[in-house]
């Protein structure tokens, strides 16, 4: 039997008959009576239908007469207010704390968080003016700060019923989410008590999400330090925590060759992907504008098409959205609107080019992919090697609860925290972007191996090889029961494409596929460059200074000692025809 959610995803919040879970969770609202009702549910898994068909509901009952949704963000204002129109409930996305009050037209308001928190009285007058079911969708934003608690419970203390909803109900900090019960776990630890759990794997083997499989690249890098050390690290490699910070800065740094071959090779899958999802589309999440607009640029040179760029502080952020949303464009690329701002059921290809490492921001963002539309529909999304990275991956669907009084941060030693200020500021964590203390100087990149349930298949290929196609050419629809097979199918060819090149290598009939390290490339295009320059100086009686200036002027990047493989090659290119000229 097929689920509810095929054979086409319904509009945002709507379905014309509810999926199993969404009747179950009904079923148990009712059964429970309780004033505080949280559900957990995995993104895409159809949270904001269950809520309005309970909403509906109590409206019908008479149980109550007025709605208050409250929002994370304001371009979910606007998505909560059309998907409650199809379910005929009239919600205001408009209303300002000073209107005080909403007209009669409306069956209630839809609001965000800050501006509740700015002043709460009004919100409370709303509150006790009728009979009021109060939805705070992803409630756990309701602990973000002391104030905003405070004004929550100020605000929403005298509701009648509050419905809670979050695909991740979980936090690291100490911070309680208001109307959330707390119980004492084994060890004593008040830890958060969910009404209603639906998981990312349940959600799978019942067809509501899609299966998603990570595409794991490593690499070469190499980075001066604030004392003006050079360093060489494998991205990967079992590294201090210092060395690999900077080794994966140095990995998504826009001038290096790892960012540019990891996004030729999603932009591959892409293509893949669109020979049977022709709409399919994808999102690069960048840690800061500067970043983004410089994928954006090094995604129209590997395409030819321009991709819409998303930053959180540009008044047309929501629009672009839209627009991506409603068209076929290959790629969006967005800056801290990956939480529960961003609902683009067609993205299918993601690469997670974006420094943030907290198990929340992660499932947020994973949860841009996993929305199903119809059934087959899978999802790919690139990430580097990073063990924080390759642990929450590997966990997809481990199901996390708020504690408190832990006294400590989580396993991985990061804080849920961090995400707030990787949403508020368009930079990485303090350590990393230091005036002066990083510089990247060059990168390669390897495929290393697809992450699917917590399995890993696979091994070291180069990118635009045969041995990494097998896992780029991935058919584009795939049953989620069927995946784990496909893979060790897909393993066993790259095998053999990997014994025949191996062969050839020894063979001496072709050089050999993995790159040399970088040290030996940088030292070696150096060289190259400079006997170029010393042949072209002859011939014109040009200063060899003289030279540098002017390629460093038409080719663009620092000097040579810190030129990256990409710039010199393009100084070297250059050169070779004007010396054969």
């Amino acid at each position: 039997m097929l689920s509810p959610s095929y054979p086409q995803r319904a509009p945002w919040g709507t379905a014309g008959k509810l999926r199993a879970w969404q009747q179950e969770a009904l079923d148990a609202y009712f059964e429970a009576d309780k004033r505080d009702f949280l559900v957990a549910a995995t993104p895409g898994a159809g949270k904001t239908t269950f809520a309005l068909t309970l909403a509906g509901e109590l409206l019908r009952t008479r149980d109550i007469d007025r709605i208050v949704v409250v929002a994370p963000t304001e371009h979910l204002k606007t998505q909560w207010a059309d998907a409650a129109a199809r379910a005929h409930i009239r919600l205001d996305p408009v209303f300002r704390n000073s209107h005080t009050t909403f007209s009669r037209q409306y069956h209630g308001v839809v609001v965000t968080y800050a501006q509740v928190a700015v002043k709460a009285s009004v919100h409370r007058a709303l509150t006790e003016g009728g009979r009021t079911l109060v939805i705070l969708d992803e409630v756990h934003h309701g602990g973000e700060a002391l104030s905003w608690g405070d004004a929550l419970r100020e605000a929403y203390g005298p509701a009648r019923r509050r419905l809670l909803l979050s695909g991740t109900p979980f936090r690291s900090d100490d911070a309680p989410i208001p109307f959330v019960d707390y119980a004492p776990d084994a060890q004593g630890l008040r830890t958060s008590i969910t009404d209603y759990a639906y998981g990312y794997g349940r959600a799978l083997a019942d067809g509501v999400v899609r299966p998603v499989l990570f595409h794991v690249y490593s690499g070469h890098m190499k980075w001066r330090t604030r004392a003006g050390d050079e360093l060489e690290a494998h991205l990967g490699q079992d590294n201090i925590k210092d060395v690999t910070s900077q080794a994966w800065r140095t990995a998504l740094d826009p001038q290096g060759e790892w960012m540019s071959a990891v996004l030729r090779s999603a932009d591959l899958r892409l293509t893949e992907i669109r020979h049977h999802v022709p709409d399919a589309g994808g999102l690069v999440l960048a840690t800061d504008q500067t970043a983004a607009r410089a994928y954006a640029k090094l995604l129209h040179s590997i395409t030819g098409q321009r991709a819409t760029v998303v930053l959180s502080d540009d008044a047309e952020a929501s629009a672009r959205i839209e627009r991506f949303a409603d068209s076929t464009d290959r790629w969006m690329v967005a800056v801290r609107m990956v939480s529960e701002g961003v609902d683009v059921p067609r993205l299918a290809v993601g690469v997670y080019a974006t420094s943030s490492s907290t198990p929340l921001f992660f499932a947020q963002a994973i949860g841009r992919f996993v929305r199903a539309r119809r059934r087959g529909e899978a999802a790919s999304v690139f990430l580097p090697h990073v063990p924080t990275l390759m642990t929450l991956a590997n966990e997809m669907e481990r199901q996390r609860d708020h504690v408190l009084d832990r006294g400590e941060k989580d396993e991985d030693g990061l804080d849920d925290g961090l995400l707030e200020a990787a949403e508020r500021e368009d930079k990485a964590s303090d350590a990393l972007t230091e005036e002066g203390s990083f510089e990247a100087l060059g990168s390669v990149a390897h495929f290393d191996r697809v992450v699917f349930d917590g399995k890993e298949f696979g091994q070291l290929a180069v990118p635009g090889t045969e041995e990494e196609q097998e896992f780029i050419g991935l058919p584009g629809l795939l049953e989620p029961e069927h995946v784990h097979d496909l893979l060790m199918q897909r393993v066993a060819r790259q095998s053999r494409h990997r014994s025949v090149r191996e062969a050839r290598e020894q063979s001496g009939e072709i050089e050999p596929a993995m790159p040399a390290p970088l040290h030996r490339t940088l030292k070696e295009q150096r060289q190259l460059l400079n006997s170029l320059v010393g042949v072209y100086a002859r011939q014109t009686g040009d200063p060899h200074g003289v030279i540098h200036a002017e390629l460093r002027r038409r080719c663009g990047g620092p000097e040579v000692a810190k030129a990256t493989v990409a710039q010199l090659q393009s100084r070297i290119d250059v050169l070779r025809k004007r010396v054969r000229s």
